[in-house]
């Protein structure tokens, strides 16, 4: 019994629930507004994904230490998996394609979530910044194209 709780007196829970609040609270406000332009994945999809991704990352950590190998299989995993939610975003309709913007928000979301469990913050904070700029400064530029 006191081996399992020295064991679990040594997890490294605070990093790994930094981080995992960290992804989390980098993709909210990408999901607020999917939510608020009333897409098919929002406020719920977003910080899931991230936090998700980061803790395949996280979780995997041990057995990546000296083996890059088994990183690059779990990003690129990663990379199919979070791709493959997004496509369910995707509809086509007969003479349009609705989604992709939430699809590619979804990826670029993943992206954040492995970035913070890799411990590259900068980069996760850099990508939550402009995904959530480019789906803000771009729509209006996108509703003028429609209304052409």
């Amino acid at each position: 019994m006191f081996e399992t709780f020295h064991y679990l007196n040594t997890l490294p829970l605070f990093p790994h629930a930094f981080a995992l609040a960290v992804a989390y609270i980098l993709a909210f406000p990408i999901g607020w507004e999917r939510e608020q332009e009333e897409r098919s994945a929002g406020l719920r999809t977003f910080p899931l994904v991230a936090l998700a991704s980061c803790g395949f990352v996280q979780g995997a950590e041990r057995l990546m230490t000296d083996n890059p190998e088994a990183l690059a299989r779990i990003v690129e995993g990663l990379i199919t998996g979070v791709g493959f939610i997004g496509g369910g975003a995707i509809l086509q309709g007969k003479n349009s394609v609705r989604g992709t913007a939430t699809a590619a928000s979804i990826w670029s979301t993943g992206a954040i979530g492995v970035s913070v469990g890799l411990e590259s913050y900068d980069v996760a904070i850099i990508i939550s910044v402009l995904t959530l700029l480019t789906l803000r400064l771009m729509l209006p530029l996108k509703k003028e194209q429609k209304e052409d």
